[in-house]
């Protein structure tokens, strides 16, 4: 797809959005004023006034104003990140789980395929329905390859009473199909990577409930998870397009932020007309 020209598609969300507990978000902005301030204070208590008298006061700075900058406190769960396995647990495969650091950068990009699953809100999505689903768009999931479970949940990202239960789930049988083709990351525009919030709630009323299954089957097979996407709809087809979300390089990590986005050719819009 390289040998034209392309369009990049920001898939992203913003880190404050769906801050659910207990991976929170909090941030502190200092603007240009308090930038000069604080950068004035520094200079002071690192003695580099002793031999000049510079950069004394806030008016020694071009307009009066210095840099500003954002004090971010967050965890690695925190907007658009991946799961490494070892959130899932400290092994998997009979093997010290990858940290996200450890995480090859191959399994994080490749040939993107939206599946779309927005009549499923709210329940998990079959092995059935996935296969009837590649089947319509044509397609067959191969190794390297990267699914985009659209559910439509991003839909309600700012709205935490429906975010949440709206989200169409991946059933076990799915997850488990993906990984059979080769998949190394499946992404969602939901919450969670995992069976839905209404099959969650049913389970956990058993004797021995299915706690996040989709998770922790991470200890058995190697894999990584993708959450809260947005913006799928803006993709002219299903695949023929590139995807990427390499995550930052958080060391001993157990999840990584990113930046996911759609590099498109310019050919798949109607007209050759993009946004």
């Amino acid at each position: 797809m390289f040998d034209e020209p392309f369009e990049i598609i920001d898939l992203g969300t913003y880190l404050d959005q769906a801050a659910y507990p207990p991976f929170g978000y909090q941030v502190k902005h200092v603007n240009h004023k308090q930038g000069a301030k604080a950068m004035i204070n520094r200079q002071r208590r690192l003695g580099h006034f002793e031999n000049h008298t510079r950069l004394t006061n806030e008016d020694d700075f071009p307009d009066s104003i210095g840099f500003a900058w954002s004090y971010v406190q967050l965890t690695d769960h925190t907007g658009n990140h991946i799961d490494a396995p070892y959130h899932f647990g400290p092994v998997c495969e009979g093997k010290p789980a990858k940290t996200i650091d450890q995480v090859p950068l191959s399994w994080c990009a490749g040939p993107g395929v939206r599946l779309d699953f927005r009549q499923c809100m709210g329940r998990d999505i079959t092995l059935d329905e996935i296969r009837r689903e590649l089947d319509r768009i044509e397609i067959e999931m191969k190794p390297g390859m990267i699914p985009l479970l659209w559910t439509g949940a991003d839909a309600n990202i700012d709205d935490e009473t429906k975010y949440w239960p709206c989200q169409a789930g991946l059933s076990l049988e799915g997850q488990s199909y993906f990984l059979d083709c080769g998949v190394r990351l499946i992404a969602i525009d939901a919450y969670a990577m995992d069976v839905s919030y209404n099959t969650m709630q049913e389970e956990f009323q058993k004797d021995t409930p299915m706690f996040y299954p989709a998770h922790f089957s991470g200890r058995e097979r190697e894999h990584l998870h993708l959450e809260k996407l947005t913006n799928l709809g803006s993709l002219p087809r299903p695949h023929g397009f590139y995807f990427t979300a390499y995550p930052m390089k958080i060391r001993g990590g157990s999840a990584g932020w990113v930046r996911p986005v759609a590099m498109v050719p310019r050919s798949h819009f109607p007209n050759g007309q993009t946004s």
